[in-house]
């Protein structure tokens, strides 16, 4: 029988995560894993298996958290249209967070992964849909409580809030604050 984990997974995944997007997969190396979750390699490769697939856990549970924080922000506010402009204040100010990682990991992940790398497009391509059904979900709602217009079109619109987002976290990487509050404007009044 084996000698039980003596530590918290999920808080060695939170670790990780936070190298990962900080650095980006390539740039993280095994001892900045090793230093950041506090683990032997040996916990770690048994417990998570390759560098790789801790980066996959890393960016599947991120994706997942932020889009369950997404869909609770969306929900938390009494109109679509105050929810939607609560979603993109989060970012901007996320951007203003000197101690917080540059952008979105899946973002910044999509950007440098190699084209052919089709596992982490599924993941990067399911996180996508998922923003783009919640944006769609939210739309709707404003249809129905009145702060959105009926001819918003909610798929359309969805896409465009979502590639908006995406865009937003690249510019987030470099503190662009002023611009990325310029474009939140200009989305908001598209939903007009």
């Amino acid at each position: 029988m084996g000698r039980p984990k003596e530590f918290d997974t999920q808080d060695a995944l939170a670790q990780a995560t936070r190298v990962f997007w900080t650095k980006g997969y390539e740039a993280t190396t095994m001892v900045d894993l090793l230093t950041a979750t506090g683990l032997s390699k040996s916990s770690l490769y048994e417990t998570f298996g390759s560098k790789r697939d801790l980066f996959l856990a890393a960016l599947s549970g991120y994706c997942d958290e932020r889009t369950q924080m997404m869909r609770e922000l969306l929900q938390s506010r009494a109109t679509a249209r105050e929810a939607i402009t609560a979603f993109f204040a989060l970012i901007v100010e996320q951007a203003r967070q000197e101690s917080r990682p540059f952008g979105c990991l899946s973002c910044n992940e999509a950007a440098q992964m190699e084209a052919h790398d089709t596992e982490v497009q599924r993941v990067v391509a399911r996180d996508l849909d998922a923003m783009e059904a919640a944006f769609a979900e939210v739309i709707d709602r404003g249809h129905a409580d009145g702060s959105i217009p009926p001819q918003v079109d909610s798929r359309r619109h969805a896409r465009f809030l979502n590639t908006l987002h995406h865009g937003l976290q690249l510019m987030a990487r470099t503190r662009s604050v002023a611009r990325m509050e310029d474009a939140v404007a200009v989305a908001l009044a598209a939903l007009d």
